[in-house]
């Protein structure tokens, strides 16, 4: 049986588009207005699928244990910012000229979330450098590793690899540059072993001081981790690509313009949009998406494969 979640009106349902770029087969199944996945839950598995028809979210699912219920539907909330009031934040970001055409069209923009915090560490850390569809490429490579669900739904028949299990045989199905691969990998095994531990109860300020040590973690995956993760609401990512080429396009610039526009210009205009910088992000995301751009995406050099980038 579905039951309706509550949430603050409007609802721009642009979040679907964003985790559908992105799902992995026999983990996740989503469209752009339906999202399935299987979960780990606390006491045992669980999946659930929220569907938008446009005026209500309706959530089906089922735990192994009853227990994991309320956690399974906390995360669910979560991962859709449905406890985000979008008034007070599309108010801020349509006071800018640049901005105000977006909000009034797209009223209600959500910050996607996460449901493991560790997975979302490892899923910004494998998407590095490559594009949304490559990344996706290289998580379904590593379901070979993983532990089947002990409860199949439809196509939804694993759990997403446990960072154990990447630690144990991650080396051995990832490609790419060997100093990324062993990143990958050694985060896995501190995550795995407890010596890491990350969750929405970090700060940015404790998220960074844990991670920017590592090697293979910089700036943008910390800010990354900080919006999924924290649901951090003032993120602004000014040396991401997608977030120079949309602020570029949304102006006028040609792409060739917006390639040489400076992380300081973009930090200046940011300045006015606090506390809602994480908004702002996934409106130029947005708009970088829309266009078949050939260098736009994980800070470095993704292609804009969605509505949403990265």
């Amino acid at each position: 049986m579905a039951v309706d979640l509550e949430f603050h009106p409007p609802f721009e349902p642009g979040i679907f588009d964003f985790l559908a770029a992105r799902a992995v087969p026999g983990v996740e199944d989503a469209t752009a207005t339906s999202y399935a996945r299987t979960l780990q839950l606390s006491a045992g598995h669980g999946w659930f699928s929220l569907e938008w028809d446009g005026g209500s979210l309706a959530l089906t699912h089922r735990v192994e244990d009853a227990a994991d219920a309320d956690e399974l539907v906390a995360k669910v909330r979560h991962l859709f910012n449905l406890d985000h009031d979008p008034s007070p934040a599309d108010a801020a970001l349509g006071a800018l000229p640049l901005l105000s055409d977006r909000v009034a069209e797209l009223p209600g923009i959500r910050l996607p979330g996460s449901v493991d915090p560790a997975e979302i560490l490892i899923r910004a850390m494998v998407g590095q450098q490559i594009t949304v569809a490559a990344a996706r490429t290289a998580l379904t490579q590593l379901l070979v590793l993983c532990t089947p669900s002990r409860l199949p739904h439809g196509s939804l028949a694993h759990i997403f690899p446990q960072p154990a299990e990447i630690a144990a045989g991650g080396r051995d199905i990832l490609r790419g540059p060997q100093r990324r691969i062993d990143a990958i990998v050694s985060v896995a095994g501190m995550l795995a072993d407890g010596s890491l531990r990350i969750s929405a109860a970090d700060t940015y300020q404790s998220l960074a001081e844990k991670l920017l040590p590592i090697p293979g973690i910089g700036p943008w995956t910390v800010g990354y981790v900080a919006m999924r993760v924290l649901g951090d609401r003032d993120i602004f990512l000014p040396g991401d690509a997608a977030v120079r080429n949309g602020y570029g396009l949304l102006r006028g610039d040609t792409l060739a313009q917006a390639r040489a526009i400076k992380a300081p210009e973009l930090g200046r205009m940011a300045e006015t949009l606090s506390p809602w910088r994480s908004y702002a992000t996934l409106h130029l995301w947005r708009v970088a998406g829309e266009k078949p751009l050939p260098a736009a995406g994980h800070g470095v050099r993704s292609k804009a494969s969605s509505k949403f980038k990265p």
